[in-house]
C-alpha cells in the first residue's frame, strides 16, 4: 500500500509545481528533485510489498518510505494554507508588503523541510540495495493491481456499467431450501414457551443470511409484530446489547435514552423482561462466541407462553448445543459439488465466456473449495477479472501450491483475490476494516470518506461516480456483501467476518491504520489513520504531540466529553474527523482544522460559527440523537468547497 501513498505525493507534488508559479528556482529544483526520486523508489514498490511480510527490514524499508511521501504531502499543504491564510479579497491586496516577507519565511522553512526528506530518500534508496529490492515483475494472477494509482479512472466505464447483483440471497436459493424450510417450520409451530433455535457452522458457510431471510420474510413479520436484531461478536458488553435490543423496541427517544443510560446491567434485564412479557417477539442473536455472551443476555428473555422464537447463530458447537435444552439446534452443512458448480456459476459474470477447458479447470478449483460458499463466490469473483485460459491457469498453479489435505485454506483464496486488486481497489476495500465488527455501512458514507482519503482520482468523471464504480468492482468481486438496495443500486452494504480479518491483516502489514488497544496504552506512530473502538479518553491521554495523522475515527458510544479532544495541535492536519459519540457540544477550537474535508459528528445540540472557517470541506454529516433538526449558522455558507 506504500505505492498508494506515494502515488498520492506524487500528484500533490506535481500539482504544487504547477500552481505555485512564483516559487524560487532553487525551492523549484528541490521540489522538483524530491517527486523525480520518489517516481524512482515507486518503482520498485511492487516487489518491496510482496517480500515485507516474510522480511521484517524490508517492511521497514516501505514503512519509511510511507513516511517520507506523508511529511512531503504535510509539508506542502501546511505551506499552501499558512501563505494563503488571508489572502482573499482587497484586504490581502492592502496587506501585499507584508505577504512577501512571510511568504519568503515560507519558503525558506520549506526549503529546508525539503532538504530534510532529500536526506532520507539517500538513505532509503541504499537501504534498497541492502535488502535486495529488484523491481522484478512478478504478476501471476496479479492482475490489475498492476495498473498505476493515475489510470485507474480509465476504467471507470467498466466498473459502472449495469449490475445485476447476486446477493447473499444465493445461498439461499443454492443448496440451502430443504434447510429454509426446516428452520421455517420450527419458528412458526406452536410452543408453549418460548424456543431457541440454534444454527451452527464454520464462518462462510451462510449462517446469518440464513438467519437474515427469516428474520425479514414477511410471512414471519406479521407473526411476530416485536422483532430485534443484535449482534454480539467476540467483544461485546452485554449492558450495550440490552440497550440495543430496548432501542429496536422502544424507539430512540431522548427520554428513553436517558433512563438506559442510568441502569445497571440488572436494571437492563428487568426493564427488557417487563417489555416483552406481553408481546410475541422474535429476537435473532447473532454471531455468538461465547456461552457466557448468550447466558448474560437470555435471563432478559420471559417465558410468556405465546410462541416468541429466538434464532442464535454460532460458529462454536458447544454454543448451540447449551442454548437451550429444549431448543432446535441446525448444523450447517457444506454445499455438494453439484450446488458448489450452481452457486460458482451463478456469481461468474460472463459463463458464456467459459471454455470447456476453462470449465474442466473451474471446477477443478471449485472441487478443492470444499463446498464452503464465501470460496466460492471469492473465487468466481476473481475468475471473472482473469480473461482467458492462460490467466485461469496461472491463478490455478498459485492455488496448488497451497493445498493441504486435498482443499484449499479460504484464507489464500481470499488473499488471492485481495492480491488481484488495483492499488486504488486496495485502499478502499481496506478501508471497510476500520468500522466496528458486523457493522453495516451506508454506501454513501463510504464513498463520501474514500474521496478526501484520496482514493478516487480527481478526472474528467465525477469522483463520486468514480468511487462508486469502484465500491461496485468490491462486490462483483465478492469481497463486498449487498445488504440493502433501491432502485437498483446499492444503498447498504458489509463485508463478512473472515474478510474483514483478512482487511485487518493487511492494513496493519502496511500500516493503513491502526486500532487503539487500551490493554496496549499505545497506538502506532507509523500510521496516519487512528481508530478509536472503545476508552476514547485513555486515547487522549497518550502523548500524541509526534504523531502526524490524517485521520481519527472515533466509535465509542461511551465517549461524551468532546472538550477532551485538543483540536488545535494533535488533529491540525487531518482530513478525515469522524466522531460516532455522543458529544453534545462542538468545541469553538473545531474550526481550526484548516485542512479537514470530511467531518462527522453525532448527537450535538448545535455547531460553532468557526464551522466556517474549514474551507477544504467537502462532506458535513451532522446526525441527531434523537431526530431533531438543528439550525445550521449563517458562517456555513462560506464552506466553499462542501459537495456533500
Amino acid at each position: 500500500m506504500a505505492d498508494a501513498f506515494v502515488s498520492f505525493a506524487l500528484q500533490k507534488l506535481g500539482d504544487f509545481l504547477i500552481q505555485e508559479v512564483s516559487l524560487l528556482t532553487s525551492l523549484r529544483d528541490e521540489i522538483t528533485w524530491l517527486r523525480n526520486e520518489l517516481l524512482f523508489v515507486q518503482s520498485f514498490l511492487k516487489d518491496a510489498e510482496q517480500k515485507q511480510s516474510r522480511d521484517q527490514r524490508v517492511q521497514q524499508w516501505v514503512f519509511e518510505i510511507n513516511s517520507v511521501a506523508n511529511d512531503a504531502v504535510s509539508i506542502l499543504e501546511t505551506y499552501s494554507f499558512e501563505t494563503g491564510k488571508g489572502d482573499d479579497g482587497f484586504a490581502s491586496h492592502l496587506k501585499a508588503c507584508a505577504c512577501i516577507g512571510r511568504k519568503e519565511t515560507k519558503f525558506y522553512k520549506v526549503s529546508k523541510d525539503i532538504q530534510s526528506l532529500r536526506q532520507r530518500i539517500m538513505d532509503i534508496s541504499r537501504k534498497r540495495e541492502t535488502y535486495g529490492i529488484t523491481n522484478i515483475n512478478n504478476n501471476a494472477g496479479e492482475g490489475p493491481s498492476n495498473r498505476p494509482y493515475n489510470q485507474c479512472d480509465m476504467v471507470t466505464t467498466s466498473l459502472r456499467r449495469p449490475t445485476s447483483y447476486v446477493d447473499d440471497q444465493d445461498y439461499i436459493f443454492v443448496g440451502f431450501q430443504d434447510v429454509v424450510q426446516t428452520l421455517l417450520d420450527e419458528l412458526l409451530k406452536a410452543e408453549p414457551c418460548p424456543s431457541v433455535i440454534s444454527i451452527y457452522g464454520m464462518g462462510g458457510l451462510g449462517k446469518t443470511t440464513l438467519a437474515r431471510n427469516l428474520y425479514i420474510n414477511p410471512n414471519r413479520v406479521n407473526s411476530f409484530r416485536t422483532r430485534a436484531w443484535i449482534c454480539v461478536s467476540q467483544e461485546y458488553n452485554t449492558g450495550d446489547l440490552l440497550r440495543s435490543i430496548i432501542k429496536s423496541i422502544q424507539g430512540c427517544t431522548k427520554e428513553t435514552l436517558d433512563l438506559l443510560e442510568k441502569m445497571t446491567e440488572r436494571d437492563l434485564e428487568i426493564y427488557l423482561r417487563d417489555l416483552l412479557k406481553k408481546r410475541k417477539y422474535l429476537l435473532v442473536v447473532d454471531d455468538v462466541w461465547q456461552r457466557e455472551a448468550w447466558e448474560g443476555l437470555k435471563r432478559a428473555f420471559p417465558d410468556s407462553k405465546n410462541d416468541s422464537r429466538v434464532i442464535i447463530t454460532t460458529r462454536k458447537e458447544n454454543v448451540a448445543e447449551r442454548a437451550d435444552h429444549k431448543g432446535f439446534v441446525h448444523k450447517l452443512r457444506f454445499l455438494s459439488q453439484e450446488e458448489s458448480w450452481d452457486l460458482f456459476c451463478r456469481k461468474l459474470l460472463d459463463v458464456r465466456a467459459m471454455t470447456s477447458t476453462m470449465e474442466r479447470l473451474a471446477k477443478d478449483m471449485v472441487d478443492k473449495c470444499g463446498g464452503l460458499p464465501l470460496a466460492i463466490v471469492v473465487l468466481s469473483g476473481l475468475l471473472s477479472h482473469k480473461k482467458g485460459l492462460g490467466e485461469w491457469q496461472k491463478v490455478k498453479d498459485r492455488l496448488w501450491k497451497n493445498i493441504e489435505d486435498d482443499s484449499i485454506e479460504i484464507s489464500y483464496i481470499l488473499s488471492l483475490s485481495y492480491n488481484d486488486l488495483s492499488t486504488a481497489l486496495k485502499q478502499c476495500f481496506l478501508y471497510f476494516g476500520i468500522f466496528p465488527e458486523d457493522q453495516v455501512l451506508e454506501a454513501e458514507n463510504i464513498i463520501q470518506l474514500w474521496m478526501p482519503e484520496g482514493f478516487i482520482p480527481n478526472g474528467e468523471k465525477r469522483m463520486e461516480d468514480v468511487a462508486e464504480g469502484f465500491l461496485n468492482e468490491l462486490i462483483r468481486r465478492s469481497l463486498v456483501q449487498v445488504a440493502r438496495t433501491f432502485w437498483e443500486k446499492v444503498t447498504v452494504c458489509r463485508v463478512h467476518d473472515l474478510l474483514r480479518d483478512l482487511v485487518i491483516q493487511k492494513a496493519l502489514e502496511v500500516n493503513f491504520f491502526d486500532i487503539y488497544d487500551p490493554r496496549k496504552r499505545s497506538i502506532s506512530s507509523l500510521c496516519i489513520r487512528h481508530v478509536i473502538h472503545s476508552q476514547g479518553e485513555r486515547y487522549l491521554s497518550l502523548d500524541l504531540s509526534y504523531l502526524k495523522l490524517r485521520s481519527i475515527m472515533f466509535f465509542d458510544h461511551d465517549f461524551r466529553n468532546m472538550s477532551l479532544i485538543n483540536f488545535s495541535s494533535v488533529f491540525q492536519h487531518i482530513y478525515v474527523l469522524y466522531l460516532d459519540i455522543l458529544g453534545r457540544t462542538v468545541p469553538y477550537a473545531i474550526g481550526s482544522l484548516y485542512h479537514l474535508k470530511f467531518l462527522s459528528l453525532r448527537g450535538i445540540g448545535y455547531l460553532p460559527s468557526s464551522i466556517g472557517n474549514l474551507k477544504n470541506l467537502q462532506t458535513l454529516c451532522v446526525k441527531s440523537e434523537f431526530r431533531r433538526l438543528y439550525q445550521l449558522p449563517p458562517e456555513t455558507a462560506g464552506l466553499i468547497n462542501l459537495r456533500h
